[in-house]
């Protein structure tokens, strides 16, 4: 009697988490921020000594936090993009944008903001430690998506979506056990994630982009479905002590290429488990990247410099190069042709 075919496994390789974490083509980048902020202070930094600190590149982790590029409040004030998108993620706390339109946002709890830098956009990103009372705790992923050559030079745009927007798959195993997947991109089921802007890799039918953070209670089971054939894959386990994929035991804090056309069955550890994946079809196109600069070769990138020399992409209308929002504003956001939104 001959056995049946066994199921191909779902798993090509796996690796530890780095900082950054290693993202497949069209993605260019991911890094997971999890800061622990004491209260603010008057001016939403931090209500703690900055001594010891390497102030303008801080990212050693001391007591729990970073200030990155911020002197005063943590964050990344003004700096360019051109040729590529930020997905930015912001799971716990809040972020403050300011950019070199004249847009500005202040967003966070689970909201998201997807920016297509596209020609050429200088913005900032602070980390406002609004409370005075408790505790600021932050949490975010920025991930960068590539943009097709034709597409570099688009106008910049971004999208807000806010986070009782964004559609969510919960499903229980046999045993009532849950798993709830946010669809940030990539259709799941009946869940239609919200549009990305108008230029983005994304946006095409054909581009079999996801974009989904994965939560399963303890023990859970759920079967990642299959994508498209030609389709990159990856799948990062940040959070949690046990993971099976496949039937195979996988340490925490991995990253695990998939073979994204066949099913990849999960069953969560003792405790929760939370992934992130990332998914789409390469950008058949060179890459060029040299600091915040992605375009198809060298030539471009030299001229990116020069244009931003030249341009500052708009100049800065803001007071400094870390602005951060009234502590008493809400989460908004004021795009460029003047339009505000604010969450529901």
């Amino acid at each position: 009697m001959s056995k049946a075919p066994q199921a191909p496994d779902p798993i090509l390789s796996v690796e530890p988490l780095g900082f950054p974490w290693r993202t497949p083509n069209p993605f260019l980048f991911c890094v997971h921020h999890d800061d622990r902020y004491p209260a603010g202070n008057e001016r939403m930094g931090p209500a703690a000594s900055l001594a010891g600190r390497d102030l303008g590149q801080d990212f050693a982790g001391k007591d729990g936090w970073r200030m990155y590029h911020g002197m005063s409040v943590p964050g990344f004030p003004s700096h360019p993009h051109r040729g590529f998108e930020t997905v930015t993620v912001v799971r716990q706390g809040l972020l403050d944008h300011s950019d070199s339109l004249g847009a500005a946002a202040r967003y966070g709890g689970g909201d998201v903001q997807w920016l297509t830098a596209g020609q050429g956009i200088l913005h900032s990103e602070m980390f406002p430690l609004t409370s005075r009372e408790k505790a600021n705790p932050l949490e975010l992923f920025q991930i960068w998506l590539n943009l097709p050559r034709e597409d570099k030079f688009a106008q910049p745009h971004f999208a807000m979506l806010w986070n009782n927007l964004i559609p969510r798959h919960v499903a229980r195993d046999d045993a009532g056990r849950t798993t709830e997947v946010t669809v940030i991109a990539g259709r799941l089921g009946e869940q239609r994630p919200l549009s990305p802007p108008p230029k983005s890799w994304a946006s095409r039918p054909d581009t079999d982009v996801a974009i989904w953070t994965l939560k399963l209670s303890p023990g859970a089971r759920w079967t990642l479905p299959a994508a498209s054939p030609g389709t990159n894959r990856t799948l990062y386990f940040f959070r949690g002590t046990g993971l099976r994929v496949g039937g195979r035991a996988i340490p925490p804090a991995q990253a695990l290429t998939l073979r994204a056309e066949v099913e990849a069955p999960l069953e969560g550890g003792p405790d929760e488990v939370e992934l992130l994946m990332l998914q789409g079809r390469p950008i058949q196109e060179p890459i060029v990247q040299h600091g915040p600069f992605v375009m198809s070769s060298r030539a471009e990138i030299q001229q990116a410099y020069i244009d931003f020399q030249r341009t500052r992409f708009g100049g800065w209308p803001w007071p400094s190069e870390d602005p951060v929002h009234p502590r008493e504003e809400g989460r908004f956001a004021r795009h460029a042709d003047g339009r505000t939104e604010r969450p529901a």
